[in-house]
This record gives structure tokens, sequence and C-alpha cells, in this order.
């Protein structure tokens, strides 16, 4: 998934801008739908613990990952709700 290298490689370099973050999330939902946001989702909360476990200087981004990933889930929720 293209989507997992573009994060891994930000949590690399320590830097995403937002509508990199955005832009993939959207990307990741036309592939794959919601059910492939969440298994994004997933991913970053298994990494987020095994990042901090090894104390990588990154973490907070990859935290930010996971925050944008829920967040894009709750409103794509919200949004289907409203329809």
């Amino acid at each position: 998934m293209r989507a997992l290298d573009t994060i891994a490689n930000s949590i690399k370099v320590g830097y995403v801008h937002p509508t990199v973050v955005l832009n993939t999330l959207i990307e990741v939902e036309n592939e794959g739908g919601l059910n492939a946001v969440r298994h994004i989702e997933r991913h970053l909360d298994n990494g987020l613990a095994a990042l901090r476990q090894r104390q990588h200087p990154h973490s907070a981004l990859a935290e930010k990952w996971l925050g944008a990933a829920r967040a894009y889930l709750v409103t794509q929720a919200e949004r289907k709700h409203a329809v």
C-alpha cells in the first residue's frame, strides 16, 4: 500500500505537510473505502506503541498521523449520517 510508504517516510524524516496527510487519507479511502482507513489506523496504533517503546525521536509525528486517521474516520461517519 503506497499510503503506508508515505506515512513511514514522513515519520522517518520527521515532517509531513498537513495537505499530504489529508490527501493520503483520501487516497486510501478512494482505493479501499473506510475499511482501508481503519486498517491504516490499526497499523498506526500498533506502530506507535513500538516507536514509543524504542523511544523513536519522531513518535509524536506518528501520533499525529494516528489522530488524523481517527479524525478522518469520525468526520466521514458523521457525513454519512447527515446524508
